[in-house]
Order: C-alpha cells, then structure tokens, then sequence
C-alpha cells in the first residue's frame, strides 16, 4: 500500500503541473524517479494515464478520474497528518507561502523569529508578485495586498501597514524645485511601475482626508521596487514606492521625500489560506508572529 501512495502521489504531482520536469521540482526528486512511479503505477492498473509527448503531457480520461479522486483522497490524508500537529508540544514540519516581493523583506522578521523559536519548523517564502492558486501550487497560504477572495479562501488582516512614498536623489533634484504637490510632478520625470496584470499603479495621495489620484509620465517603466529605488538612487527621476523599502535610504540621505504633506496608504495586508485545509499548529503560528504588534 505504501507503495501505491508514493506511486500516486508522483502521479498527482505530474497532473497537477502537467509537466515532469516542474513536478519533480516542487518535489525535490529527479525527473526520471517521477517518470518511473508513474509508468510503474500504469502498468500495475493496466491503463494509461497520462499521454506523453516531445513537448506535453496531458491526462487521458481515465487520468481524470483517478487525478480527481485522488488528489482529495491525498489532501484528506494531508489534513489528518497536519492535525496531529495540535498534539505537539511547538510546531513542527514545513510551511510554504507566497508573498509579494515589495513586502518580502517587511515579514522575514517576523518569520526568521518563528523559525528561531521553533526549531523543528522550515519556512519557505517565494517572492511572488503574481496572483497565485495557493491550492493548485502547493503552498499552505499566501499574503498579498487587499486581494479579491478566492472561492473558499479564508482571510486574515495583518496588523502592518504599507505606506508610499515619492522619493528622488539629491542629484537629481540638484536644480529644480522639490515637489510639494500632485501637481508638481508633472514636471518631473517619473518611475513607473507595471504590475503583473500589465497595468500601471497609479499615484494616489490623500491629504486632510481627501484622495486625489494624479497622471503621470516618464521613459523608465520597471516591475520591481527595488530596481525603482535603485534608479532614483541613480538619479533617474521620482520614485513612487513603499517608503519601508527605502528607510535606510532616507536616513542616510541619499533619497528625499518629495511632497511631504502627502502621504498613500496602500490597500491592507491579508494573509489566505484555503478554508479546506486544517490550520496547523505551524501555520497559526505563523499568523500569530505576523499579527503580533510591530
């Protein structure tokens, strides 16, 4: 029976990505062991499930059938082992999640504290900024900004906030006068940033209540926060970024707040999980350390 699970479970691995060279990554195991399982598994049920090709893989009916029933069969089994968790004195095994690069390294703290604290706990966090099926990747939760629910998702509001910031370099301001309104950008080249679904994130300020969203332009367009503050540090404009991200940058000088009266509060940070799942000892510690106060 052993067998027949480990067996199963590579076949499911390979159906759920529809590729054994990603498959056989998530699992840390050799392309070649994932392609013996499943062959071994066809022929012990005389079928065949999956069809094979130079350039993709792909279920055949019968693939369908015992990947649905068997990937509830093996997220069944999941969910008793993680409940014996309750049973432990601390939390043990592994946690996998997905977070936004631009906040990535805002939570490593409160996760290099859970990993410190328990021991018999691993974490990985993959910096992420695309929408992700937590379910279908194989992560036990993900955190992203104000995120539309997903179907049976459970959502936890985190307690820290993301504020941005317009920020630019002395050398780059050298000679022209510090933006002190939306309106001021306008003469002013801007850092843009796209966001995975190819929009460009708007610059949004609130003063005194009041939310103003203001047209920009600029010739740099890039999809990464560090990349933005690393060309305002080179002088290549304003950037509108999380003000988190740059405070070292801003106490030592090298960049400068622009429109000082002004300030953006980003939408709130959730962390989400499937509503299926238990919610282990590991992962409620997890939320506890990231709700804890800052």
């Amino acid at each position: 029976m052993g067998r027949h699970l480990q067996e199963i479970a590579a076949f499911v691995a390979v159906a759920d990505r529809l590729s054994f060279q990603r498959a056989a990554l998530d699992r840390g195991v050799t392309r070649s062991t994932l392609s013996h399982a499943v062959r071994t598994l066809e022929e012990r049920l005389g079928v065949r499930l999956l069809n094979r090709t130079t350039r993709s893989v792909s279920l055949t009916e019968a693939g369908r059938v015992l990947h649905s029933r068997a990937k509830q069969a093996l997220g069944d089994l999941d969910h008793a082992v993680d409940a014996i968790d309750d049973f432990r004195d601390q939390p043990h095994g592994s946690l996998r999640i997905t977070v936004p690069r631009s906040v990535s390294a805002s939570i490593i703290g409160a996760v290099t504290a859970l990993a410190t604290t328990y021991p018999g706990l691993s974490v990985e966090i993959d910096a992420n900024d695309q929408m992700v099926d937590i379910v279908a990747e194989g992560y036990d939760a993900g955190i992203r900004f104000g995120i539309a629910m997903q179907q049976d998702m459970i959502a936890v509001r985190l307690n820290q906030a993301f504020h941005f910031a317009v920020l630019a370099s002395p050398a780059y301001l050298a000679g022209r006068d510090l933006p002190m309104s939306p309106d001021d950008l306008a003469h002013h080249r801007c850092i843009l940033y796209r966001l995975p679904s190819g929009v460009l994130t708007p610059w949004m300020f609130e003063r005194n209540g009041q939310i103003s969203k203001t047209n920009v332009a600029g010739s740099l367009i890039l999809n990464d926060q560090s990349l933005m503050i690393e060309a305002a540090l080179q002088g290549a404009g304003l950037a509108f970024v999380f003000e988190e991200g740059a405070r070292a940058h801003l106490d030592s000088g090298r960049l400068i707040r622009c429109l000082p009266d002004y300030r953006a509060q980003f939408s709130e940070l959730f962390l989400y999980y499937s509503g299926h799942r238990h919610v282990s000892a590991a992962l409620r510690s997890l939320i506890d350390h990231l709700k804890s106060p800052k």
